[in-house]
This record gives C-alpha cells, structure tokens and sequence, in this order.
C-alpha cells in the first residue's frame, strides 16, 4: 500500500493519484529504461493511456522534445494537447521521415514501445497485425547507442496471431540491426513500488498533470461494459471505474 500524507490533499487531486495503479509507473519505467532526460529527442509508440503516460513522465523527465505515434487521429489530438508532437504511422510517409520533418533529422535519442504485440503496420498495411511493427521501427529511428524502453506487452503465447510463429510469441526481429546500432533493449513488467512514492510526491507538488495528459474519465459500475467497449475501440480517454459515485 501506498500511504497519501494528507487525505484532503489526496482526495483533490484522487483522479491523478489513482493513475499509480498502474500505467503512470509502467509509462516512466517505459521512459526511464530508455534514457529520457534532460534535453533528450524521445519517439513514444503508441498513443494510448501508457503511451500518453509515458509521454508526460517524459516531459517530467526533462525531454526537450516528444514525439507521440499513433493510429487514430483522437489519441494523436490528446498527445498534442500537452505539448507533443505527433506522428500518424497511417501515413504512406515513414516513422523516421515524420521525425525528420520534425526535428531536422529522421532519429531520436530514445525510444519507447507502448504497444506490444498487437501492433498494427504503417502505411498501407496499417489496418493489419504486425507483431514485430514497432520494435523494428524503433530500432530504425533511435540513434545509435540509444536505448529503447519496451512496457508494451509480449507475451510467450498468443493463439489469436497472424501467423504460427508469433502464436508462440516468435516474431521476425531486424536484430543485426540493434545489434549494428548498438541498442539497449530494456523490457519486462513494471516494477510499479519502484516509482510511485517519486511520482506520488510529483503529483501532490503540481510537477505534473498526469489525469489531464491520459484523460481520466470517471464511470460508474453501470457504465463499465460501454466504458471496455469504448476502450477497445481506441477511445482516447482513460476510464476510471467509481461504483459509489465518490468522485466528482
């Protein structure tokens, strides 16, 4: 447990505490293995709560600029609602040509997966499953001796994949390629008590906006079916369940 000083002071600022559960954590450990700091060119895949999560931790990290991809237009419009750039990985235009129209070159110092194995292709192929899509883009775009931050999540069976190799969590990895650039790959589950007393402690002392950049949206219990139907969908909210209506 996580023990809050001051219970008014946490109950006026619940929405952003409630995001230590999880995905505020996992998106700074996406951030913080990858080597964001201070001045630092980030590219953050994945524009979803985690994604967007690690977007602020980012910027909370003191990166000069971050760069948020994704599919859907809604989530690209909330990245850019807190001061991110956007790349839209639909576009026949590639990952590191967007970062090139945005920061004068077609790389970044790091990289985060906020996606994991479900990723969609680029382009013309955006509409199918491409496990490997994102970790072979990310090791396109960061520069060499870059570190790649991989929260999204891997699994070692996946029954429902495009193929029989990725159906036992083999994926067809440009490794030569990290391997020649000299990336450091940084994976695994969050270690969540790692991070939430620094981030608990950001958060009560106005550092950060976390509810603001992944949209907490409260629901009550009634709501919840529609809330995952939405979720699945793409919604560019974070839907927060308050079954007592507690919150306002």
């Amino acid at each position: 447990m996580l023990k809050f000083r001051d219970k008014d002071q946490a109950l006026a600022k619940i929405k952003d505490l409630a995001m230590l559960s999880d995905i505020f954590p996992t998106g700074f450990h996406g951030a913080y293995t990858a080597g964001v700091g201070p001045g630092s060119t980030v590219y953050i895949a994945g524009a979803g709560p985690v994604g967007l999560a690690s977007a602020a931790a980012s910027q909370l990290l003191g990166a000069a600029v971050v760069i948020v991809g994704d599919l859907i237009p809604e989530r690209l419009e909330q990245a850019r609602s807190f001061g991110c750039e956007t790349v839209d990985v639909s576009m026949e235009a590639s990952v590191a040509d967007q970062i090139d129209q945005i920061l004068g070159v077609p790389e970044v110092d790091s990289a985060v997966d906020c996606v994991g194995f479900e990723a969609r292709g680029s382009g013309a192929e955006a509409s199918q499953e491409v496990p490997a899509q994102v970790l072979n883009s990310m090791m396109q775009v960061v520069r060499a001796g870059g570190d790649i931050g991989i929260p999204g999540l891997y699994v070692t069976e996946d029954p429902g994949a495009v193929n029989e190799a990725a159906k036992l969590g083999n994926l067809s990895i440009r490794i030569g390629l990290g391997w020649a650039k000299s990336c450091r790959f940084i994976t695994g589950q969050c270690p969540v008590m790692s991070y939430n007393r620094a981030l608990m402690q950001a958060i009560l002392f106005d550092k950060v906006q976390i509810a603001k950049a992944v949209n907490v949206t409260m629901i009550g219990l009634d709501e919840a079916p529609q809330g995952y139907k939405d979720f699945d969908k793409g919604a560019a909210k974070k839907f927060v369940i308050d079954p007592h209506r507690s919150v306002h």
